[in-house]
């Protein structure tokens, strides 16, 4: 299990966990990142990662990417 940010983009990975205050946790959540869910990287610049998830890309930062396990 590794965080989001250390996926290669391109690959799809299976979210394990989303830790984070309840907050964050509701929030990821309403993006769509749900254990179980498919999602890919699909670029990583500078501060941002933009992931493909539920057929929807979604641009979120490093800090909330750390919060996602895959």
């Amino acid at each position: 299990m590794m965080p989001l940010i250390f996926a290669t983009v391109g690959e799809e990975c299976i979210v394990k966990r989303v830790g984070g205050t309840p907050e964050v946790k509701k929030h990821l959540e309403n993006l769509g990142f749900v254990v179980g869910s498919t999602v890919m990287v699909v670029s990583s610049m500078g501060g941002n990662i933009i992931v493909k998830v539920k057929e929807s890309r979604v641009a979120i930062s490093r800090e909330m990417a750390q919060k996602i396990m895959i």
